[in-house]
């Protein structure tokens, strides 16, 4: 794992604390929210340089800066700039656990929080923010693949690690089971074309089977008609929703890891190889 830049002192403009692992910064959108980064070890003011941006998005543990340092030796490899936002639990509902995964929550739009961190770092470095790269692990991959639905246009690739609910591309059903009401909901339709030009992987442990989180009874505030369809495990729920993507001409890669079950950090090396990957198609130069 990478160790924080050898510097002394402030930079140009940025503070010594805007490079390398970075402290927490509240969102100037909302300052309920907050995010960190990583900045490559040869970042340099002086140059004109552009970088790419990778968001990686927390599970309900809220491990923000764990996937910022995970991920550090992966931005200095390919020139990248990481942004981990901090979604905390209990904002508007004690207690509430859940409340990003959905990107509607008691009038809380969790995507344009997130795209105002993306304005954020794109005003203070130099970095490829209008299409990005975004993983998430399961509440953060809940997130990345609604992000995906409603924002494909923002995204080079996304990476969808095992979610335990999701939103199938049904037309039959309302949002978060479908998305009959995405524009009413959003105010945005959805963009089919846009998002076959995004490069999507899905990624899954093969003992990824428990169920104990993520059953919605009945009368559970959560439950609507049709989300007895993707499935009883995150397994059966990430096959659905890849097929539900592969049904309407959007590619996916498919990817299993042997023996792992619900272990977020063992995961992540296919992620990496993914994702740079992408990095390496022509998509990467736009900016």
């Amino acid at each position: 794992m990478s160790s924080l830049p050898a510097r002394q002192g402030h930079g140009i403009k940025l503070s010594y604390y805007d490079f390398g692992a970075t402290t927490f910064f509240a969102s100037q959108f909302d300052q309920r929210f907050s995010y960190c980064l990583y900045v490559p070890k040869n970042y340099s003011e002086s140059e004109d340089k552009l970088y790419n941006l990778a968001v990686i998005v927390h599970g309900t543990g809220r491990t923000a800066s764990q996937y910022r340092d995970r991920f550090a030796d992966f931005a200095d490899r390919n020139d990248c700039i990481v942004l981990a936002p901090l979604f905390p639990a209990g904002i508007g509902v004690a207690g509430d656990l859940a409340n990003y995964k959905r990107i509607l929550f008691h009038g809380i739009r969790y995507d344009q929080v997130l795209l105002s961190m993306v304005d954020e770092v794109a005003a203070k470095y130099r970095v490829r923010s209008q299409r990005f790269l975004m993983y998430g692990f399961s509440g953060g991959g809940q997130f990345c693949q609604r992000f995906f639905l409603l924002h494909p246009e923002r995204l080079q690739a996304v990476s969808i690690g095992a979610p335990g609910v999701v939103t199938l591309l049904n037309t039959d059903y309302d949002w978060w089971v479908g998305v009959r009401d995405i524009e009413q909901r959003f105010g945005r339709t959805l963009n089919l074309a846009a998002m076959r030009e995004v490069a999507v992987q899905t990624i899954i442990g093969t003992a990824d089977t428990a169920t104990w989180e993520i059953t919605i009874p009945r009368d559970s505030a959560l439950w609507m008609d049709g989300a007895q369809l993707q499935g009883d495990n995150r397994i059966e729920r990430i096959t659905a929703l890849a097929d539900s993507f592969a049904a309407h001409g959007i590619r996916v890669q498919r990817d299993t890891m042997p023996g792992i079950a619900h272990e977020p950090f063992k995961v992540i090396e296919p992620v990496e190889a993914f994702l740079q990957q992408c990095l390496r198609t022509p998509q990467a130069a736009s900016v």
